[in-house]
């Protein structure tokens, strides 16, 4: 069985949903759990700054344990995948993290594990989603049967040329797309949901 944790985003501006989120993850995982980061819904070139802010940042944010990390690569990724406790998967461009995981056998290769994500990645493991960045549903990988739309509620956009999102009318395009016997996960920013699969 697996564990999936499925966070909205908008987490480095709420360090206390972070902390809840994280305790969640590692829970009953001992006190060096081996957590897997990966990247893949980032450019490559950004790869190490972020694995490093996420090591730093694991200081505050996962009090009581002192957890390995590893940072995901494409060409071991799956070998990587059999030697985890977690595998946390950020936030960032739904397209560039369909490409990815694409390419490896999903959901066999984190059979048994934690499942982490954040925004955009909560996003692909669901059948259809609404995705912030380029406003227009989607079909995820269909992993699990929910429909999903992240950072609900917030001011994403609020710097966007395009202005504010609409997000009742998301709501409603999601509801009518797709499978619509699907439930939805429509959740602010900081709140996540655990699916146990």
């Amino acid at each position: 069985m697996t564990k999936y944790v499925l966070n909205s985003g908008g987490l480095r501006n709420n360090p206390e949903a972070a902390k809840k989120f994280f305790s969640e993850v590692t829970k009953d995982l001992g006190e060096t759990p081996k957590i897997l980061l990966c990247f893949f819904a980032q450019p490559r070139e950004d790869w190490e700054t972020k694995f490093a802010d996420v090591v730093e940042n694991s200081k505050t944010l996962m009090s009581g344990i002192n957890p390995v990390f590893e940072m995901a690569l494409p060409d071991k990724f799956e070998e990587q995948m059999e030697n985890t406790d977690v595998v946390y998967m950020s936030g960032g461009d739904d397209h560039l993290l369909l490409y990815w995981l694409k390419q490896f056998d999903i959901p066999r290769a984190w059979d048994g594990k934690v499942v982490a994500t954040n925004s955009a990645s909560s996003d692909i493991l669901s059948k259809h989603f609404w995705t912030c960045d380029w406003r227009q549903l989607m079909d995820g990988l269909g992993i699990l049967p929910i429909k999903f739309i992240p950072h609900y509620k917030s001011d994403w956009g609020i710097d966007d040329p395009r202005g504010l999102i609409d997000w009742e009318a998301a709501y409603k395009e999601l509801e009518g797309y797709g499978d619509t016997s699907l439930p939805i996960h429509a959740l602010k920013e900081g709140e996540y949901i655990v699916i146990e699969k």
